[in-house]
């Protein structure tokens, strides 16, 4: 899609937390020429994302885990006609009804460089926690398509930080959340624009 385009474009992210992806993702496109009509899922009625999707004026949809197993969802889903689906720190394994009907426009960003410290459980601390303890001497982020496997899907763009000792946990979070605060709309605007979204 050309970046100015008159046409409006739907697009999901799916939050279980804090929301400050969301946030970023949504706040850097307030300064492009796309349109688009946001919208916020989350399986977690007490997540942050909720009062910044509330502060930002974009619309949310809250769900529990039996709702995303069934097919009404899929049907709410494709009513809306999302051109992309954005994984940010959503922690339920997408049903593959969903991979299926949107095949190639669901990313996700993971905390490591994949294939490394990925799959069920490697998630935020847990991913840090491992790769400290393993003295790495690196790590970074990866965002990738979603398929029916934990962070198996077809890497789209991988940035690397080099670890240096002695740290920890924690410091490395920080440094991993500013690369994904940087990278991640970037990745999302260059998708938008490519010709697999015409």
């Amino acid at each position: 899609m050309n970046i100015n385009s008159d046409k409006k474009v739907s697009i999901l992210i799916f939050a279980s937390g804090n929301g400050s992806n969301a946030e970023n993702i949504i706040t850097y496109f307030r300064n492009k020429a796309i349109d688009i009509n946001w919208m916020i899922i989350t399986n977690n009625a007490n997540a942050g994302v909720i009062q910044r999707s509330i502060n930002m004026g974009v619309p949310f949809l809250v769900f529990n885990k039996e709702d995303f197993l069934q097919k009404m969802f899929l049907e709410k889903i494709s009513l809306i006609n999302p051109k992309l689906i954005i994984l940010a720190g959503f922690l339920l394994k997408i049903p593959e009804n969903l991979i299926k009907k949107f095949n190639n426009q669901i990313i996700n960003i993971h905390p490591s460089l994949l294939p490394k410290y990925g799959g069920k459980g490697m998630y935020g601390m847990n991913v840090h926690k491992e790769v400290i303890k393993n003295k790495e001497d690196q790590s970074g982020i990866s965002i990738h398509y979603v398929n029916n496997q934990y962070d198996e899907g077809e890497i789209i763009f991988q940035k690397s930080i080099k670890i240096i000792y002695p740290s920890n946990a924690e410091k490395l979070a920080e440094k991993i959340h500013e690369l994904e605060m940087k990278y991640f709309p970037e990745i999302i605007e260059k998708l938008i624009n490519s010709e697999c979204y015409e």
